[in-house]
């Protein structure tokens, strides 16, 4: 039976393959175009998250809990004896980890002492090996190899000289951070850090038996919300958090590049049934069943799949890496590890079985066709049997699905559901199709009557349209997704940046900043030398200097960032809140948070919060909750001057600086130069504003490069599907020909064609993308928690022409072809 199954697919289903190997390769370039993608998009977010749990693991070695910072600054140090004092600790390891920034790329500081034997780390061998030259080398530190520094070499860290006491071997350097580490003992690492007498985390080893649980719990109680105890993988956690915003939007699109390559399946298993009808006749007056032949249908579609997606996965693994440099620097600050390109073990699987799925699903619904068609039907030309009308029942269904899946987009567009919000847009996109599917007879019409305005070819063109509803219908769909998904996203990506940008507007009343960090990038440290402020306050042509600080710090499991700003010092963000709370911030009896932060605490206005800061836990009270652009982390605003108490970080990491009337602006940047520490950046108040918007655009590039992916998706369907129209009717095209028609006159009659479905998708794509574009705004609000206005704009008709331009490039090919058919060879076809 076995045997006989195989027979059957070999003959008459890869047998077809090989036959008609145009489609095939085209077929499979699809799948492999959606494969690779998918690929490419689990790959950015598993090379941050696995990058920074190679790092954590390979610190922390046997370690099950960790105590660390709750901002980038660290604890003090003396929680280190507490901590060894507790029943069940077996081992306190103290670790320092900071990232510093030479000039290149971020180099990884690592200071822990004598105890890090206990964690059977990475760390382990390097330390014990090199103990004599560390303590023995001034300033003697440990080098990865991604640095290229020799033993003996010295060269600047921070505002210190290092010397290179050894160098990690190759195994050890890809494990920690790239090799883009150095390595010293607590304090000399302390020290080129410049923060003598703290730490960023102690690694803990239980004793054998202990409840990990309650140690947890007794460890909580000792620090007293001056540190944060949780497992090693809250790290990963909070670096995932980081990229969400390019992960979910990415995803979204190659979802759409496989919805697109599901319905050129459709199209392919459609006309392969048509071709094959002769056959499945034959068969059927044999005596052969249905179920054997669908099923036959569906492992063809199934193979396609597999090889295609097998194919694009190879393709992805290369693709992933270039995407991984076009991760905004903010984001990889952020993360504040060396970004690894890894592929996730689940990446090629995932995406090979979700093309074989897409495969099977379009063949299956293609595959409807054979129990429809009777044995003495089946030799019925495409278009008269029954097997391409849709049933009343069957549309109804449709209208009905499709009300209800418009319900759901928009009310999920409208729910605050943080980042799942983003759903609404594919929902909708999927409520669009269904709704046409209903609508295939009008839809068919519209695309004839394009076609006849093109005169005599584009009436015989028309009257190809109307004889396969099926295959209209679907390469229309193809165009309409490639131009709905460009439209609405590509409006709606725009209108994200303008409203994030608008947000930061007040950045440019300012004529400077001086930051440790660049802008775009968030400044949030390291601290700015306390004189600084003082020293460019002297500078001619300065006439005030307000401070500001922002700083990462752990809330919950999550990240936020803290923003806080100097006292009666304007700024749009604390001039924007409602009378009185400015005054009670400072007072420290409430903050303010953005919408992402009280979604995920579950507080709203009125609420208090438990604050923890190195100085204990504060309770405060949730002033008001406001709408802010959180890409990377939500927003807890609090005045200056108890951020620096509470979290005991002294001075600022932002100066705004104005500059008198009528100062030299160029002497005036000169001199704020002169007096810069090394590392520094001094920035225009424009120039911030367009550094922030650029970074916002950079987390939609992604998403937007993958948007015209799909376009030439849809290209490919369109070529495809007027390819096999070519291939169906040649004995038809070849007669034409012998009857006088010229070349020129098919070739318009294809042309034709492909006006007709192109412009009907397009102006469907149009009208969806308009629409879409509102609830994407409305989602893209929620998730990024800022106000995105919807204006749709003329950019809206430069996105669907553009499309339709690269779409109807695709008639190109098959138009020629037909052109150029060879009379006899054409009529002698069967």
């Amino acid at each position: 039976m076995i045997r006989a199954a195989w027979d059957r697919l070999r003959l008459f289903n890869i047998g077809e393959l090989v036959v008609h190997r145009g489609r095939t390769v085209i077929a499979m370039a699809v799948m492999a175009v959606s494969a690779g993608l998918l690929v490419s998009v689990f790959s950015i977010a598993g090379s941050v998250t696995g990058s920074v749990d190679q790092l954590t693991k390979s610190l922390g070695g046997r370690a099950q809990l960790e105590i660390t910072g709750i901002t980038d600054d660290g604890f003090d140090q003396g929680v280190l004896a507490q901590v060894r004092a507790v029943p069940g600790v077996q081992a306190a390891v103290p670790m320092l980890r900071t990232q510093l920034d030479p000039g290149g790329d971020p180099i990884l500081l690592v200071g822990a002492d004598a105890s890090v034997g206990a964690l059977g780390s990475s760390l382990d061998a390097p330390l014990r090996s090199g103990a004599g030259q560390l303590l023995g080398t001034p300033n003697g530190v440990l080098v990865g190899t991604a640095l290229g520094h020799p033993a003996g070499d010295r060269f600047r860290l921070g505002s210190t000289t290092v010397t290179v006491a050894g160098r990690l071997d190759d195994a050890t350097s890809r494990r920690l951070n790239g090799g883009h580490i150095v390595v010293a003992t607590l304090p000399v690492a302390q020290q080129l850090a410049g923060r003598t007498g703290t730490v960023d985390s102690i690694e803990i080893v239980p004793a054998a038996g202990v409840d990990v649980g309650r140690l947890r719990t007794t460890l909580t109680a000792v620090v007293n919300g001056r540190a944060v105890v949780a497992d090693p993988g809250l790290r990963t956690a909070q670096a995932g958090g980081a990229i969400q915003l390019i992960r979910y939007s990415t995803t979204m699109a190659s979802a759409a590049a496989l919805i697109v390559s599901g319905f050129l399946i459709y199209n392919a298993m459609s006309m392969a049934v048509a071709q094959r009808r002769p056959m499945l006749s034959l068969l059927r007056a044999m005596g052969g069943r249905r179920t054997p032949m669908v099923r036959d249908l569906i492992a063809e579609a199934a193979l396609l799949g597999l090889l295609g997606g097998a194919i694009g996965a190879v393709a992805g693994m290369f693709a992933g890496r270039a995407a991984i440099a076009r991760i905004p620097a903010a984001m990889i600050a952020s993360v504040q590890a060396h970004i690894d390109y890894l592929v996730p073990g689940y990446a090629v699987p995932a995406a090979i079985a979700a093309c074989v799925l897409a495969s099977v699903t379009a063949s299956a619904i293609a595959a409807r066709q054979i129990y429809k068609v009777q044995p003495i039907e089946a030799l019925a030309p495409v278009g008269v049997s029954k097997a391409d009308v849709v049933s009343p029942l069957l549309r109804a269904a449709a209208v009905v699905l499709g009300a209800l899946l418009v319900g759901a987009s928009i009310a999920i567009a409208r729910t605050d559901l943080g980042r799942y919000s983003l759903a609404a847009i594919s929902l909708s996109i999927t409520a669009a199709v269904v709704l046409c599917f209903a609508a295939t007879g009008p839809i068919v019409r519209l695309a004839a009557a394009v076609a006849r305005l093109l005169g005599a070819p584009g009436a015989l063109g028309a009257t190809t349209l109307e004889r396969s509803p099926r295959r209209v219908w679907a390469t229309v769909m193809t165009v309409m997704i490639g131009v709905t998904a460009t439209v609405a996203m590509g409006g709606a990506s725009a209108n994200l940046v303008d409203a994030a940008t608008a947000g930061y507007a007040d950045l440019a009343r300012r004529d400077a900043f001086v930051s440790p960090t660049p802008m775009a990038s968030y400044p949030t440290g390291p601290i700015l030398p306390a004189d600084l402020k003082a020293r460019i306050a002297a500078i001619p042509g300065v006439v005030d200097v307000g401070s500001a600080q922002m700083a990462f710090a752990t809330l919950g499991r999550g990240r936020v960032m803290l923003q806080a700003y100097q006292r009666n010092v304007p700024s749009a963000l604390v001039d924007g809140l409602k009378p009185g709370v400015a005054e009670r911030m400072s007072t420290g009896s409430g903050v303010v948070v953005s919408r992402d932060v009280a979604r995920e605490l579950h507080v709203r206005e009125g609420s208090t919060l438990d604050l923890p800061t190195p100085t204990g836990v504060h309770p405060v009270q949730v002033l008001q909750v406001i709408p802010y652009f959180s890409a990377i982390a939500g927003t807890v605003l609090l005045d200056l001057d108890i951020l620096r108490q509470w979290y005991a970080r002294p001075g600022e990491t932002i100066l705004g600086i104005n500059f008198a009337p009528g100062a030299d602006r160029a002497a005036t940047f000169a001199a704020i130069r002169a007096v810069l520490p090394v590392g520094a950046f001094v920035a225009s108040g424009r120039d911030a504003v367009a550094g922030v918007s650029e970074g916002v655009s950079q987390g939609t590039a992604l998403s937007g490069s993958i948007l015209w992916i799909v376009v030439l998706v849809s290209t490919i369907a369109l070529l495809n599907t007027l390819m096999l129209s070519v291939l169906e009717r040649r004995r038809e095209l070849g007669v034409l020909r012998a009857m006088g028609i010229s070349r020129r006159f098919l070739l318009r009659t294809v042309l034709s064609e492909a006006a007709g479905i192109g412009c009907a998708g397009a102006a469907l794509g149009l009208t969806v993308g308009a629409a879409v574009q509102y609830l994407a705004t409305l989602a893209l609000g929620h998730a990024m928690t800022i106000d995105v206005p919807y204006r749709p704009g003329p950019m809206l008709l430069v996105y669907a022409a553009a499309a339709l331009t690269l779409a109807l490039l695709g008639s190109i090919p098959p138009a020629l072809r037909a052109a150029r058919l060879p009379i006899v060879e054409a009529i002698a076809a069967d």
